[in-house]
């Protein structure tokens, strides 16, 4: 049975999900005011994070910028300063234990027992968890391998793995027991394109389960692929966050016209309310607005204007991260 977004669920004697306590929230993280400080300088500076239960929410913004001291804090790795968060309605420190067993990770890069295979290693993470069942572990611990592609080399030695390789283990990991929320930091690091692919669709299949999942990353053909929602972290700020459209609607659209009558055209979008219009040579821009295109589109029709080219270029989610940290962004499909 799917989990409910209005339960906690905790795991029985036989792996399976049981109902438990209420959660009574809408966001599977929610943060207030959440501060860290070392020394003079403030790495996370009084954020408001909220990451809608069900969403994939891309953690983005600059290396330096926070992202990862943030996550630190909302897994209990590193006290807060100030502020406080909740983790999937559970408040945190307080009810750490609770909450985190229903976490899945995958923080700053994958660590395991160099000298065990991955099979090795994963039996060991899952005998290390009070609350799995030992009956059932033989199979929990070889679905998550075949659910990330290593059941073919289940049986190599970890060091044995190439650098995407142990990023797969550390997702399987982080799938061992049944997760409503799972945070990964950079989890395509290392990975060929196909496997990048595989991770994609991962996520994808995960979310589609109801599983939460918030990924940091800097590479923005993933998270205009998989994400729902996005925040942007700058030295230590949440400059911006919402859905992926929602955001790119907060950026003004370019109305851009090709035609050999840039004088005449320039009049008839000035009259029916575009803006900032202006011309150079042949080419006309402005600021559509809220103005339809087809009613943009039919006065310069009506008043005989030749048109080359008409569109509308709406801002792309690399305009709008550079727009809000001043930093280009890698860019990898």
């Amino acid at each position: 049975m799917p989990p409910s977004a209005a339960t906690d669920e905790f795991t029985d004697g036989a792996g399976d999900r049981l109902v438990g306590a209420a959660l009574g929230s809408a966001l599977a993280i929610e943060t207030r005011g959440l501060t860290k400080v070392f020394g003079a300088q403030r790495a996370v500076d009084g954020i408001d994070l909220q990451v809608p239960t069900g969403s994939v929410y891309g953690f983005l913004g600059p290396n330096g910028s926070g992202k990862t001291t943030t996550i630190r804090m909302l897994l209990g790795l590193v006290s807060p300063t100030d502020g406080d968060h909740e983790i999937l309605g559970h408040p945190m420190p307080q009810e750490l234990t609770t909450a985190l067993h229903r976490v899945g990770s995958l923080i700053e890069g994958p660590a395991f027992h160099s000298h065990l295979s991955g099979l090795a290693n994963l039996r060991r993470l899952d005998a290390a968890d009070a609350r799995s069942d030992a009956s059932s572990s033989e199979r929990r611990v070889h679905e998550a391998l075949d659910r990330v592609g290593l059941k073919p080399a289940a049986n190599k030695r970890f060091r044995t793995y190439s650098l995407g390789m142990k990023q797969r283990l550390a997702i399987a990991a982080a799938l061992l027991a049944p997760r409503d929320l799972l945070v990964l930091d950079e989890p395509t690091n290392g990975l060929d394109p196909q496997g990048t692919r595989e991770v994609r669709h991962l996520v994808s299949t995960l979310a589609a389960e109801g599983i939460t999942v918030l990924i940091s990353s800097h590479l923005l053909g993933e998270i205009q692929q998989i994400c729902s929602h996005v925040g942007v972290m700058r030295a230590g700020q949440l400059v911006a966050q919402g859905s992926i459209e929602e955001l790119r609607a907060t950026q003004t659209a370019q109305l851009v016209v090709h035609t050999p009558d840039p004088r005449l055209a320039a009049e008839v979008l000035t009259r029916v309310g575009v803006a900032a219009v202006r011309y150079e040579d042949e080419v006309v821009t402005g600021e559509p607005g809220a103005e339809p295109p087809e009613r943009i589109s039919a006065a310069l029709a009506d008043a005989g204007i030749r048109l080359r080219r008409f569109a509308i270029d709406r801002p792309s989610l690399e305009d709008l991260y550079v727009s809000l940290t001043g930093e280009g962004f890698e860019v990898r499909s």
